[in-house]
């Protein structure tokens, strides 16, 4: 298994798949290719029917720049179906008339690219973990009397908390500045910025329960829609699903005090928890629809909750086993392709399931029947057993049946 660093990517919205992953190979193929005078860029599947208002062309030519790129949208079917991956993209290169390299990445989640077929010509992430499932993670951790935190920081190199700290101040800064901004967000939609909104209509008489669930959504609004207007967030484990881990983060460091190194133990936990889906499943929203990605975060941030209290090792693999089992099935059908709708709200919902997970692990953990591992195998299984509408490609669902009002 990599190293959690592969989880937690510093870098601008809207799409870890579509724009962060693509730039990243459109980088690659232009450093490998320095006498290139021209590009071709042909993207398919998702890429191709999501990657307008996901912003892929833009993020592929800014980065192939000043060297002129022309993008084909390939939308074939058939074609898509003999893929390696629904985000699959080739790059062409050429000096004047005649082609001098080409090669085929596969942009699988996360912001993580690979190569198909020639893997020895991509520089991969070490194999830092050879434990590769929850259940021999938890059997080491017990034996050795440690926790889970304990185990990564093991693992990794000597700068990880400084990195893990890194994250966590750019996650509070996407908070602060989400909070700041009002107005509406860009791509068509007209979807009007809502975190400031829910952050100060507080109440005279608001319960905790509901200054609770205002705060927790406000700080999942924020980071959401720094995501939707291309501003700088943290993948946890993708773009689209960036707002669930901190706003949970914040919150409880706000209210019980938690310090900065008592996070950085949490963000250990839920990058092990991202990392082992990531390894084992997907986090792909056009490979397994948005429960590996949502479905991914929410079980990442209650792990990291349950760390926060320093509860043991089963509470924390009920709580996460948990989160994940009540994703199953979610699809992902964004409207029109952008990180909007539904997918600021779902940030939301699914980081106050979280909180709830937090507690239901509390009381319940001894009663559990499934496991971690068995539950990202199935969300794996449910994933690829979804119709092709429901995967990132904006033919189903809320994408097919919603009208905006001007249209």
């Amino acid at each position: 298994m990599k190293s959690v660093r592969t989880i937690y990517k510093m870098g601008m919205g809207p799409s870890s798949s579509h724009t962060m992953g693509p730039a990243f190979a459109a980088k690659t193929f232009k450093d490998t290719h320095p006498e290139a005078d021209r590009f071709e860029v042909i993207l398919y599947g998702s890429l191709a029917k999501t990657g307008k208002g996901h912003g892929t062309d833009r993020a592929i030519t800014d980065t192939l720049a000043p060297i002129p790129a022309e993008i084909e949208f390939n939308m074939s079917d058939e074609i898509a179906a003999t893929l390696p991956h629904p985000n699959t993209l080739d790059f062409v290169g050429f000096a004047g008339d005649i082609e001098i390299g080409r090669m085929r990445f596969l942009s699988v989640g996360g912001g993580e690219v690979r190569m198909d077929g020639e893997e020895s010509r991509f520089a991969l992430p070490p194999e830092l973990y050879k434990e590769e499932s929850f259940t021999e993670i938890a059997e080491l951790c017990k034996a050795r009397g440690i926790r889970l935190s304990d185990y990564v920081f093991e693992h990794e190199d000597a700068d990880f908390p400084a990195f893990l700290l890194d994250v966590w101040r750019t996650m509070i800064a996407a908070i602060r500045e989400g909070l700041t901004h009002t107005g509406i967000l860009p791509g068509g939609l007209e979807v009007e910025r809502k975190a400031q909104r829910l952050y100060n209509q507080r109440h005279i008489d608001e319960s905790p329960q509901t200054r609770e669930n205002r705060l927790v959504c406000a700080y999942a609004f924020a980071v959401s829609e720094q995501n939707a207007d291309n501003g700088v967030i943290v993948t946890a484990p993708t773009c689209g699903s960036c707002g669930v881990l901190p706003a949970v983060l914040k919150y409880m460091q706000d209210k019980n005090g938690f310090s900065d190194r008592d996070v950085v133990r949490a963000l250990a936990v839920a990058g092990l928890i991202g990392d082992l889906v990531a390894t084992n499943a997907s986090v792909s929203g056009a490979e397994c629809g948005c429960q590996a990605e949502v479905g991914t975060a929410c079980s990442m941030a209650a792990a990291a909750l349950c760390e926060l209290f320093e509860m043991g090792i089963d509470q924390i693999e009920y709580a996460a086993e948990m989160s994940l089992e009540h994703h199953l099935g979610l699809t992902c059908d964004p409207v029109c392709g952008l990180v909007q709708i539904p997918c600021i709200e779902r940030n939301a919902v699914a980081a106050m399931r979280a909180i709830n997970a937090l507690s239901l692990a509390n009381f319940l953990s001894g009663s559990r029947k499934i496991s971690f591992d068995l539950v990202v195998e199935t969300m794996y299984r449910t994933g690829l057993d979804l119709s092709h509408l429901y995967r990132e490609t904006s033919e189903g669902g809320l994408a097919k049946l919603y009208r905006h009002p001007g249209n």
